[in-house]
């Protein structure tokens, strides 16, 4: 059986790398076709995309474990407002005590430990000495009156490098607070 070399979809490049004479010596390998070949052009606009699609896939499944423990804790706010209106890289749930119970990959990605490392941990073994008492003081007010707020602290990478990150943190309750939510990303 002979190959039918047009089905190749590289060969307009390899036909290109030929000079004229070798072009028309190959050329008479080649069998045409009652049909026309299309390059293969749509896979570039594939990968253009394919960032922001694995992307949105994280953060659905993402959205989708949270939305299961709103369910067990009869969580009464709107997760899916929280994470659609709001920009981030990680997300932290801490329970009531700030013990940390689950962290997404983006937290990996933003700060370099391990999701297992920081189970049962606080946030603060990633806040540097750079972040101030006041601000401190602030959050530590507002987490105790349940209230939502946004601050930006100074956290340390797994690598010990620094870095600005924007906090937004919710209070997740049914008819009281069970948890908190913390969005999280870095700022220049």
């Amino acid at each position: 059986m002979k190959n039918n070399i047009t089905n190749m979809m590289c060969l307009d490049m390899y036909m290109s790398s030929l000079n004229f004479n070798e072009q028309l010596t190959f050329q008479k390998h080649i069998q045409k076709t009652d049909y026309n070949v299309a390059n293969l052009v749509s896979w570039d606009i594939h990968l253009q995309n394919y960032h922001q699609i694995t992307s949105n896939l994280e953060i659905d499944k993402d959205l989708a474990y949270i939305k299961n423990l709103a369910k067990q804790y009869n969580w009464e706010n709107n997760i899916d407002s929280i994470i659609n209106n709001n920009s981030f890289e990680a997300i932290v749930i801490t329970d009531l005590s700030r013990k940390i119970v689950w962290v997404n990959n983006g937290f990996t990605d933003m700060t370099g430990y391990p999701k297992n490392f920081a189970l049962n941990k606080t946030p603060n073994f990633l806040q540097g000495s750079e972040t101030s008492e006041e601000t401190k003081k602030r959050i530590r007010k507002k987490l105790q009156n349940n209230e939502p707020f946004k601050e930006i602290i100074i956290n340390h990478k797994k690598d010990r490098t620094s870095y600005k990150c924007e906090v937004q943190i919710f209070p997740l309750y049914n008819k009281e607070t069970t948890h908190f939510l913390a969005l999280e990303k870095k700022v220049v």
